[in-house]
């Protein structure tokens, strides 16, 4: 694939689905229904294609790597983990996990590799109630792997991963919120509850209440988009720009929601800078800016928050784009000399990740990323680990950048 130059500047992060099979058969689901099986497929990340595409893009700060699957059935997690905690690339696990079978090794690697957040998806206080729409899911098992990852975060004294418990709203579990409210605090958990988006399976009776524990002002996804006139999950659409989603096999999907249809290329083939460049992820920028009209052969056109945005004329504001010159690898480098200068090395180092972007393999942006994985393994961060791990993990870390 050819692509021209780019004309984005990212924000350091990408979404890349570490496994996109799952365990339990939660009825709505896509992948339950079979509808992911033909584009997103049923596998797992390889290490070795994680490892390649991290090295060969330092720009990349920040991977959240789940999203239609169960990541923890992922058997090569630990090494995915252990290379991004070398290389100083935040780990998320954000979009959802359900923690139902996860080994012992990993539950520790969580912390020991400061896994940034983890979103647990329990739809319930009481393994009955849970099991309802978590099918062939296990609610005790849950809350004992929440357990064992607070004792390693005690063990190795570290707040990460912060945890938040997301409770869907359903008729079923309604009568649970303040229950499971209550044990999310008493493990340590945030607590979310958010809007199902099937609402025909077990619609909610108590609205009143469903809307003061979702503080949206509505008790249904249709209520809300009634009410505002923009889908309750409109941010999705800023994974174009915010964090573009790659698939398990490296195929550009765009956003999280996707699972009908690429937009080509592949990250793993092409090489993720010039696939996120593609003709066709461009266009649908364009397109959800309200400056191109819809194309039959660009997934967002089948998307319902798409055609949302295009009944109620809601067009993102796209952020601004930076054209690879001269003058804007000097801005960037300046902002990054100037932030390392003040020992502000987490700012320097997001605009080194900036500058890497416009000029792969830039020298003193490299060296930036490499004094911050230092500086982080040296201090701790909140996160002890052996001495000889510590200065393995640099050593290797620092010399192989700056032979680049």
């Amino acid at each position: 694939m050819q692509a021209g130059p780019m004309h984005i500047v990212f924000s350091g992060k990408i979404k890349l689905e570490a496994c996109s099979a799952c365990q339990l058969r939660c009825p709505s689901c896509p992948t339950t229904t079979g509808e992911t099986r033909d584009v997103v497929g049923r596998s797992t990340l390889r290490a070795a294609d994680f490892i390649r595409l991290i090295d060969d893009n330092p720009w990349v700060g920040r991977v959240e790597i789940s999203n239609y699957g169960e990541v923890f059935l992922n058997p090569e997690l630990s090494a995915i983990l252990g290379h991004a905690y070398a290389r100083d690339v935040e780990i998320q696990i954000l979009n959802g996990a359900n923690l139902n079978h996860v080994k012992e090794a990993v539950l520790e690697d969580l912390v020991r590799y400061r896994v940034a957040g983890i979103t647990c998806s329990i739809d319930g206080a009481s393994p009955e109630t849970y099991a309802q729409y978590r099918v062939r899911g296990n609610f005790e098992r849950v809350i004992a792997n929440i357990r064992r990852i607070n004792a390693h975060k005690q063990s190795y004294r570290s707040a990460r991963p912060r945890l938040t418990w997301q409770f869907v709203a359903f008729g079923h579990n309604q009568h649970e919120i303040a229950t499971a409210r209550d044990l999310a605090k008493e493990l340590g958990m945030a607590f979310v509850v958010k809007l199902s988006w099937d609402s025909d399976f077990s619609p909610v009776t108590d609205t009143a209440a469903i809307k003061a524990a979702t503080g949206s002002g509505a008790a249904s996804r249709e209520e809300h988009l009634a009410q505002t006139g923009q889908d309750y999950m409109q941010g999705i659409c800023a994974d174009l720009w915010q964090s573009p989603q790659i698939n398990w096999d490296g195929k550009v999907l765009g956003c999280c929601r996707n699972f009908w249809q690429e937009f080509g290329g592949n990250a793993f083939r092409d090489g993720l800078m010039p696939s996120l460049d593609g003709e066709k992820l461009n266009y649908a920028r364009a397109m959800l800016a309200g400056k191109a009209e819809a194309r039959d052969d660009v997934p967002c056109t089948a998307c319902a928050i798409y055609r949302s945005r295009q009944a109620h004329q809601d067009w993102l504001k796209p952020p601004s784009s930076v054209r690879p010159s001269e003058s804007s690898i000097a801005e960037a480098w300046s902002r990054a000399a100037a932030a390392r200068d003040a020992g502000k090395i987490h700012d320097a180092a997001a605009w080194s990740r900036v500058v890497l972007q416009l000029a792969p393999g830039h020298r003193e942006a490299l060296l930036v990323l490499a004094e911050r994985a230092r500086r982080r393994s040296r201090e701790g961060s909140g996160c002890v680990l052996p001495r000889e791990g510590r200065s393995r993990l640099n050593r290797w870390w620092y010399q192989w950048w700056c032979q680049r």
